[in-house]
């Protein structure tokens, strides 16, 4: 999968600054970028904890379910685009059918 928004993580690892956030987001990343998904079962099969949204939106809870990762995901085109990285904290306090 193509990963778009390498920045959106940068930023959360920036801001928060907890330590290993830097290597779990990236190491997130990277896997991803691996991955061959082709419908919501595949995704589902290596993240059981990921959340469906509405409009091809899914939710990754990382670290424990301590930090959240909206993307966008488009099957068909390979493409992974992250709208949102945090903490569950932040994501609490945002609306996440827009993201």
């Amino acid at each position: 999968m193509r990963v778009i928004a390498l920045s959106r993580l940068r930023e959360c690892w920036t801001r928060l600054g907890h330590h290993g956030l830097e290597d779990l987001l990236r190491a997130w990343f990277r896997e991803v970028e691996k991955a061959d998904w082709n419908s919501t079962a595949d995704l589902k099969a290596r993240y059981a904890s990921a959340s469906f949204l509405s409009d091809n939106r899914v939710c990754f809870n990382l670290g424990g379910n301590k930090y959240r990762v909206i993307a966008l995901v488009f099957y068909e085109r390979r493409l992974v685009y992250v709208r949102f990285a945090g903490s569950h904290e932040e994501y609490d306090r945002i609306d996440a059918d827009p993201v």
